[in-house]
């Protein structure tokens, strides 16, 4: 797991729906049985508010900032060492404060076969924050085999979404909690189990977790009942 370089865009298709994606949020976790394949977990790619778009990982759709003409400052991950016994390499975090004085961040922890992920949001503003809702996108242009622009080769299964190699013997699976919609989209192609922040009042903090599983095996309905009992 490492931080997306940035310098080659992350999607196949759908290009004018992500233009100048921000590296900041952006994720390349590696296949274990394929070195050079991998995917790109954007995390987040977009928070909203009731008030609108809080935040937009690329230029798509206004945000709340550009519609008042106010640009976000790049940001980059740190790498810590505050991973748990089964991680296997170091953590990666980021925090963003936005000008409204709320402040989110996210966590990603790889371990043996998966990575663990977390997303918090503090609420600095003076009033409480509702339909907080959240994007996040596992981009799968550079995971060959998995790349078809279709969504024939995929499993929803709220909250997991998975996608399968041509000959359904391995999966690149992710989940987050607590869901709010399970859908991919085929153009790009990629993958979403995006969730929802409870609501958040002033001065609280609130969080959300996901993971992104892969698995070698033709059992995929057996895997992903065994994902939902180890919840």
């Amino acid at each position: 797991m490492l931080p997306y370089p940035g310098g080659r865009h992350p999607r196949i298709g759908f290009l004018d729906g992500a233009v100048d994606p921000q590296r900041e949020t952006k994720i390349s976790v590696f296949t274990p049985w394929d070195p050079s394949s991998y995917v790109v977990i954007d995390v987040p790619e977009a928070i909203w508010s009731q008030h609108g778009l809080l935040y937009l990982a690329h230029t798509h759709v206004p945000t709340m900032w550009t519609k008042q003409n106010v640009t976000l400052e790049p940001l980059e991950w740190k790498r810590t060492n505050s991973g748990g016994a089964n991680s296997v390499e170091p953590v990666l975090t980021m925090e963003r404060v936005l000008p409204n004085g709320v402040v989110f961040g996210a966590r990603a922890e790889p371990l043996t076969n998966s990575v663990r992920m977390e997303l918090w949001l503090k609420n600095g503003s003076k009033e409480t924050l509702r339909d907080l809702r959240v994007q996040n996108c596992v981009m799968l242009k550079g995971a060959a085999g998995f790349n078809q622009q279709t969504n024939v080769n995929k499993i929803f299964q709220p909250p997991y979404v998975a996608v399968g190699s041509p000959d359904r013997a391995r999966w690149i699976i992710t989940a987050w909690e607590p869901l709010h919609r399970a859908w991919a989209n085929a153009p790009v192609p990629c993958l979403h189990s995006d969730p929802k922040f409870p609501d958040c009042a002033p001065g609280e903090t609130q969080r959300v977790t996901g993971r992104l599983w892969f698995y070698e095996g033709t059992a995929i309905t057996n895997e992903l009942a065994r994902l939902s009992m180890a919840r």
